[in-house]
């Protein structure tokens, strides 16, 4: 590197200039070489920093792929120049008002009577049972009809009533009085034995329950950052993620101070490119991470090659079965077919598992599980010298509702191994079959196509591309029509596309599901006919424009935005303020 030999040769005659004006050399001459020795080291430390960064970016992401990052990170920042501008920003400003305004219509709706105060006295225990009443049966999406993606899992009555018999008995239970609380104390630890148990967990292997899918990824990040910082010094820590990872990562990457690395899903596979995994390993690689199944396309990754990969590089592997939570581990013993995902992969060192989805649990249990009790101790908090006395919590949280634990484990003691393996055949079964039925039915296969191989209860599904229009369907617009008829499905970007993801309650509305995805499907074609007609008389050449569909529903508005705009932070806008919203009372 020819900027390191000159400071080098710099440093030599600096040093031989020093010997031969000898120990008579004036006070201020020895000053002036060490601010320049001091001045050269430092230059030195950034110039290598900065080279050892671009070798590992060159490695990582090709000449290439850097030149593309380049490309996309100057657009948004022109971009975002752009949206600053005066008259630009007023415009804006103006549009993300009016569509806050319109969620607010939907969110906040007139004509109820708002509590903002205490009431002066308390109200009669028969009062508050009528105000309960009536806000749950405000009108909502028909979960109980089974026409909720996700959400609600399971919904029968009588587990609900077994949950909440829990619930009442541990009203006041907190786990983070052991003593006061042993009961909970005790269920929370089967808790976590119970799901080493499905996921195969060995000799020595730990966990920790949160409160929830994204508390246990925050939690395995800030475990694996630690183990860096402690065993390895790293100081600057990374992680390697899929681009379909769940953007819990992404919080744990803006918390903790991870740099995060984005790994391409491709088609048609949508599995993480392992080898392109591999290339971004660096010594400040804290972390390696797969799904099973991911939330976008419900595709597991090849948690094997990652694996491999951990157990070669020494970095801790984690693996996301938040979503598959209870499913995959009953994949085989149900009849169907699976892939490696578990602690019998060599290399996986902690799994994130939801409870309260396919665990049937209440809402607000997780449980993240590790390899060893060492790396689940780097996750604990502990502060020995506070004023209050010694303090020490598992996880994120001080206090906990032991109500929650409680559910939990009366959900699991309740449903048992034969229960999880029945609903495992109902959901997963039924999830095959509407993706087998995209495949393969007259009326959906030459509009929509499944993504990739979907092993579990996610089914992801995208417009298929026409060699001369694109697109006769625009997935968003199918979304909104979807919407119109009752239905909360999720819409995806990158590529766009909507999932499926299946429940007990699906499972029973399933030819309802299918029946009303087939006459959207029809309304769309029939748009797309109507536009063609449209264009072809106005004289327009070619029938793009069918692709870009005319809904003014949520999910077009929204996701056609976000998908056409190189600088997010109009969608951020509109996120933070519905975030707002959600607290106006």
């Amino acid at each position: 590197m020819p900027g390191s030999s000159s400071m080098l040769i710099s440093l030599r005659e600096n040093i031989s200039s020093v010997r031969r004006n000898g120990a008579g050399a004036s006070p201020l001459l020895s000053l002036a070489f060490n601010i320049d020795l001091l001045r050269n080291i430092v230059f030195f430390f950034f110039v290598l920093r900065a080279a050892r960064r671009t070798v590992w970016k060159l490695k990582g992401r090709g000449v290439f792929g850097t030149a593309a990052e380049l490309y996309i990170d100057t657009r948004r920042i022109l971009f975002g120049w752009f949206l600053r501008m005066p008259g630009v920003r007023s415009k804006v400003r103006e549009q993300v008002e009016e569509a806050l305004g319109k969620m607010e219509e939907k969110l906040v709706p007139s004509g109820m009577t708002r509590y903002t105060k205490l009431p002066t006295t308390g109200w009669a225990y028969d009062d508050v049972r009528k105000q309960l009443e009536a806000l749950s049966g405000l009108e909502h999406t028909r979960w109980e009809d089974g026409r909720v993606s996700g959400a609600v899992y399971h919904g029968e009555d009588d587990l609900m009533a077994l949950q909440t018999e829990a619930y009442g008995k541990f009203t006041v239970a907190n786990p983070i009085h052991p003593d006061v609380f042993p009961g909970v104390r005790k269920m929370e630890a089967e808790i976590v034995a119970m799901v080493l148990g499905l996921f195969n967990g060995p000799q020595g292997s730990a966990g920790v329950t949160t409160s929830g899918g994204t508390e246990s990824i925050l939690m395995a990040c800030l475990s694996a950052r630690q183990k860096g910082y402690i065993e390895r010094g790293i100081t600057e820590p990374e992680m390697i993620i899929p681009e379909t990872a769940h953007t819990a990562f992404h919080k744990a990457s803006q918390y903790y101070k991870i740099k995060l690395h984005l790994v391409k899903c491709p088609a048609p596979g949508y599995q993480v490119d392992v080898r392109s995994v591999a290339r971004l390993i660096n010594p400040n690689t804290v972390l390696l991470v797969g799904s099973a199944p991911n939330f976008p396309h419900g595709i597991i990754d090849d948690i094997a090659g990652l694996g491999r990969l951990a157990s070669r590089n020494k970095i801790p592997l984690h693996v996301d079965c938040c979503l598959g939570s209870f499913m995959v581990p009953m994949l085989e013993k149900a009849g169907f077919e699976t892939t490696p995902f578990d602690f019998r992969v060599r290399g996986v060192t902690s799994i994130s598992v939801d409870t309260h989805k396919y665990g049937f649990a209440p809402k607000g249990n997780s449980v993240v599980l590790y390899r060893t009790t060492t790396l689940r101790g780097y996750q604990y908090f502990v502060s020995a010298d506070w004023a209050g006395g010694v303090y020490a919590s598992p996880g994120a949280a001080g206090s906990r509702p032991g109500a929650l634990i409680a559910g939990c484990w009366a959900s699991m003691m309740a449903v048992g191994e034969s229960g999880y393996l029945e609903a495992c055949g109902k959901i997963v079964g039924t999830a095959h079959k509407f993706a087998e039925h995209i495949t393969t039915s007259p009326l959906l296969k030459s509009d929509i196509e499944v993504m990739g191989r979907p092993l579990v209860s996610v089914v992801a599904f995208k417009a298929k591309k026409s060699k001369s229009s694109g697109s006769a369907v625009n997935i968003y617009s199918l979304a909104d029509a979807m919407s119109a008829k009752g239905w909360h499905l999720n819409a995806l970007q990158n590529p766009p596309a909507i999932h499926v993801a299946f429940t007990m309650p699906i499972v029973k509305a399933y030819d309802s599901l299918v029946a009303d995805l087939e006459a959207c499907i029809e309304e769309e074609r029939e748009k797309a006919r109507v536009r063609a007609v449209e264009a072809a008389s106005s004289g327009s050449k070619g029938l793009g424009m069918m692709a870009k569909g005319d809904s003014d529903g949520d999910a077009a508005a929204l996701y056609g935005v976000a998908g056409s705009l190189p600088n997010k932070s109009v969608v951020v806008d509109l996120a933070t303020g519905f975030l707002d919203l959600l607290y106006k009372a």
